[in-house]
C-alpha cells in the first residue's frame, strides 16, 4: 500500500538529540575529546568573564561551534548561526537542546571576541595534545617546521601611500593597507604575483603528522626563519630532537640556531648556485632520509586549514584575530583527525 505524503508537524518530541546521532558517527570521539578539554580550560574561561551582568554565551558552546565551522567549511558565522537553528547534529555537538533558541550573529561575534584576550586558541591546542588518549600518539622527538601564506581581508586597492615616495619603488615602508593596517605585501616567489597577506607558520610531529605548535606573523623575508626558532624553542630540552625543513631554511644562521637549541637541522639542501648549510655529517644518517619523506605530510596540514577551515583568505582583520582563528583552525585539524588515529589503535 502506498503511504501518504502528509505534512503534519506534531505538537510534542520525545526523541532525543543523543539518539539521532548514529554511535559511529565520526563527531562522537571528537566531542569526547573536546568537552574533556574545556573541562580543563574551564579556569581559565571563567577568569575571562565578570561576576556581574547578565550571563552570556557560554565559552564552551562558542569554541564548539568554532569547530564546526571549521569542520564543515561553513564560511561565514552568520551561516553558522542559520545552520544552527535547524542542523540537529550541529545542535547536538555544541550542546544546544532541540527547543533552546540559537543567538544572534551580532552577539555571537562580540562573544568571540572576547575570547582573544586569553589566547583560548593556544592553550586549547595544548590542551588538547596533552589529552590522554592523544598524548601518546605524538612524538617528542621529531619535527617539521614550515610557513604558508594567509590571504589578508583586504583589497590592493586599499593599498595606499604613507609618505611621498616619489622615485621610489611601492612596498610596505612606503605604503600601507587602510583596510587592514598588520596586512603586508608579500609575493611567494619570482614570477608571483603579490598580495596583501600574513605567514602562517606550524611546527608538526613526524609520528602521526599532528600540529604541536601554530604562529601567525606579518609577512616579511625572514619571518619563516625566526617564528621557526621560536616554535623549535619551547620543544627543545635535555632530550635531543630532530627538526626537518624544506630548503627555504638552509641558512647558516638557521641552522647555527637549532643546533645551539640543541636540535639536530634535518633541512634540505639548498645547492642551486651556493654552498648548502648541512653537510654529510648530517645527511649520512637514516634518520635525515626519514625526515625529509616526512616533511611532506606538512603540507596536508596547510592544504586541511587553507582549503576546509577556510584560511585560504581570512574573514577577520589584524594580526591578533587573523593569529587566534588560524591557531583554532591547526586544533580544528588535529581533532578532525582522532577518530581514525584513535580507531586505529588496538
Amino acid at each position: 500500500m502506498r503511504g501518504e505524503d502528509r505534512r503534519s508537524g506534531s505538537l510534542f518530541s520525545y526523541v532525543d538529540l543523543e539518539a539521532r546521532v548514529a554511535e559511529d558517527h565520526p563527531l562522537r570521539p571528537i566531542r569526547t575529546i573536546v568537552d574533556d578539554t574545556l573541562s580543563e580550560l574551564s579556569g581559565d574561561l571563567r577568569a575571562l568573564y565578570s561576576h556581574l551582568g547578565r550571563p552570556s554565551i557560554p565559552p564552551e558552546r562558542l569554541l564548539r561551534a568554532l569547530l564546526l565551522q571549521a569542520f564543515h567549511s561553513v564560511r561565514s558565522e552568520r551561516l553558522l548561526i542559520e545552520q544552527l537553528d535547524y542542523n540537529l547534529l550541529f545542535r547536538w555537538f555544541v550542546g544546544l537542546g532541540i527547543d533552546d533558541p540559537v543567538w544572534h550573529p551580532t552577539a555571537f561575534t562580540t562573544n568571540r571576541d572576547r575570547l582573544l584576550e586569553g589566547e583560548v586558541a593556544a592553550r586549547f591546542l595544548a590542551a588538547v595534545l596533552n589529552h590522554p588518549r592523544v598524548k601518546t600518539l605524538s612524538s617528542r622527538e621529531h619535527f617539521t617546521v614550515d610557513g604558508t601564506l594567509v590571504e589578508a581581508w583586504a583589497s590592493l586597492k586599499s593599498f595606499r601611500p604613507s609618505r611621498d615616495f616619489h622615485g621610489e619603488r611601492r612596498t610596505n615602508d612606503s605604503h600601507g593597507s587602510t583596510t587592514d593596517p598588520d596586512a603586508r605585501l608579500f609575493r611567494k616567489g619570482r614570477g608571483k604575483e603579490a598580495r596583501l597577506c600574513f605567514m602562517g607558520h606550524v611546527l608538526m610531529e613526524n609520528r602521526h603528522g599532528l600540529v604541536v605548535e601554530a604562529e601567525l606573523t606579518r609577512a616579511a623575508g625572514f619571518a619563516e626563519r625566526l617564528a621557526a626558532i621560536e616554535l623549535v624553542a619551547g620543544r627543545a630540552g635535555p632530550r635531543p630532537i630532530t627538526v626537518g625543513a624544506d630548503r627555504a631554511y638552509d641558512a647558516a644562521d638557521f641552522v647555527m640556531e637549532l643546533r645551539q637549541l640543541g636540535a639536530t637541522p634535518h633541512v634540505a639542501q639548498n645547492t642551486v648556485g651556493r654552498r648548502s648549510a648541512i653537510d654529510q655529517r648530517t645527511t649520512r644518517h637514516a634518520g635525515y632520509q626519514h625526515s625529509q619523506r616526512a616533511r611532506h605530510r606538512i603540507e596536508e596540514v596547510f592544504a586541511w586549514v587553507k582549503t576546509i577551515a577556510g584560511q585560504r583568505k581570512t574573514k577577520h582583520r589584524g594580526l591578533e584575530r587573523v593569529r587566534w582563528q588560524f591557531t583554532l583552525a591547526a586544533a580544528a585539524y588535529n581533532l578532525s583527525r582522532l577518530p581514525k588515529l584513535l580507531g586505529a589503535r588496538p
